[in-house]
């Protein structure tokens, strides 16, 4: 096992680091010690272990992305770590209308651990996309399993490969023309920990094989460019999964989220 203290110091200075230049349609706008991505349909706080602000300080830099989000009529994210200081700051993330959505485990494994040959069952292939198309085809396959429309995380796809191709790769698994699985990776400026994201399975082909040989592929990504590790922020289905190929728990996050109130 891997020194969890010292990993964990890692992820946040270097996870949690200033992202690339946004891409296309998004901006990037700071505010004191934390930043503001706009532009998406949900915004997002990328937020310091410690901003280093407390009581009245702390509430109002909450009430300021609040506020600012309310103007423009959008939704608003601002993740959370449990070790995440100070302790009161989901307090009063709550008190100031942010909703907690799903618990998921932040989980580290050795890239060269993971980079085994993917194994599929007969029929299946991966594949490295890049066209829009396709990452409709992706929204299309996690819009039957979640049965909500996913047309966001196609867009989501695009931009992110607008604007960054060389650090941001995408992979199907298909059944013929059919997209079954497909999940992403995210290589961060001169960091040694790669974003395993994405991983959704039609229910008639989950317990085959096809997330583990999406791990596997990602993981061979990474290895060739030398990137030690691999995070995933897992959901309670994937976590037990990543924990028996060799993931180890570093902490746990939890999104808050404010919604305006509708007009």
């Amino acid at each position: 096992m891997e020194d969890t203290e010292a990993l964990l110091a890692a992820f946040d200075a270097q996870a949690r680091a200033e992202p690339f230049e946004p891409p296309p349609g998004i901006r990037y706008e700071r505010d004191g010690p934390v930043l503001r991505v706009v532009g998406a349909a949900r915004g997002f706080i990328s937020a310091p272990p410690d901003t280093g602000l407390r009581g009245a300080e702390l509430d109002e830099l909450i009430a300021r992305q609040r506020d600012y989000f309310t103007e423009r009529g959008e939704a608003v994210e601002w993740k959370t770590y449990a070790h995440d200081q100070p302790p009161d700051l989901v307090m009063r993330l709550r008190a100031a209308g942010f909703v907690a959505e799903d618990l998921e485990t932040v989980l580290v494994g050795r890239t060269e651990q993971m980079a085994t040959p993917p194994v599929l069952p007969d029929g299946v292939v991966l594949r490295q996309v890049t066209e829009d198309a396709d990452m409709r085809r992706i929204a299309g396959m996690e819009t039957a399993v979640w049965g909500e429309d996913r047309g966001d995380t196609a867009d989501h796809l695009i931009r992110e490969l607008a604007g960054a191709p060389e650090h941001f790769v995408v992979l199907t698994a298909e059944a013929g023309d059919q997209v079954i699985a497909a999940g992403w990776i995210s290589f961060g400026p001169g960091s040694d920990f790669a974003g395993l994201w994405g991983g959704a399975t039609l229910r008639e082909w989950r317990r085959q094989g096809i997330y583990h040989a999406l791990v596997a592929a990602r993981a061979q990504l990474a290895a060739a460019r030398g990137v030690p590790y691999l995070q995933v922020d897992a959901s309670s289905d994937s976590a037990p999964i990543l924990r028996r190929l060799g993931f180890q728990a570093l902490t746990t996050t939890t999104p808050y989220v404010w919604t305006p109130p509708r007009q």
